[in-house]
């Protein structure tokens, strides 16, 4: 599943942390990042959940590739 390969849920990786809802944000606390920070940490998140995506892609990939059998087909070629 697409939580599994990346080993959160979306929001979580992106941001690190879980989704809170309206009613929680007044209560949420914590420094707020801007900027520069907010954009490089952004793009940290990404790299990570594009490279768990792609081990999970090769992973299935190599389990594909066993299971693989070439199909003859009588009359082509």
């Amino acid at each position: 599943s697409y939580h599994a390969s990346i080993k959160a849920a979306p929001f979580e990786a992106l941001y690190g942390r879980k989704c809170h809802s309206p009613v929680y944000w007044t209560g949420v606390g914590g420094a707020q990042i801007l900027g520069p920070e907010l954009i490089q940490e952004t793009i940290e998140k990404i790299v990570q959940i594009k490279q768990g995506m792609q081990a999970a892609r090769d992973q299935q990939k190599s389990y594909a590739d066993l299971k693989h059998k070439p199909m003859e087909i009588p009359g082509w070629g």
